[in-house]
């Protein structure tokens, strides 16, 4: 028996997506009560908003990988997620969960670029990743 007391298949923990002051709830997706954060406590009527504080903040095409994945969207260093901007180069408004159907994707450009490279770390052609 595995430790979340399953039947032993090693799935993910999916997490709850609700925040409060920009800090995520460590509690299982689906839970019941009050969401959590440390000693931080809330509830549904308490948590922020779904949109993304990042929204609005500058960005840049990511570098890319050979699949094409980031498809020419920004990286958002508030929730991680690749998204859209506009013609100003400023993100767009998106919410803070992030896409679960990109997770793969996701891992794999973090691994290859890391953290900090959003095409701006090199001030080169994201295109060509430098």
């Amino acid at each position: 028996m595995s430790a979340a007391g399953g039947s032993g298949a090693s799935e993910p923990m999916r997490f709850c997506r609700s925040r409060s002051a920009g800090r995520r709830c460590t509690r299982e997706q689906g839970h019941r009560g009050l969401h959590r954060h440390r000693s931080l406590m809330w509830t549904d009527a308490g948590a922020d908003g779904p949109e993304c504080p990042g929204s609005g903040a500058p960005g840049v095409a990511a570098s890319v990988l050979p699949s094409g994945f980031p498809d020419g969207r920004a990286l958002c260093r508030v929730c991680l997620g690749f998204v859209a901007f506009d013609a100003g180069g400023r993100l767009v408004r998106h919410d803070a969960g992030g896409g679960a159907a990109e997770a793969g994707e996701r891992a794999e450009w973090f691994n290859s670029f890391g953290w900090v490279d959003s095409g701006e770390a090199t001030g080169g052609d994201a295109q060509s990743g430098g």
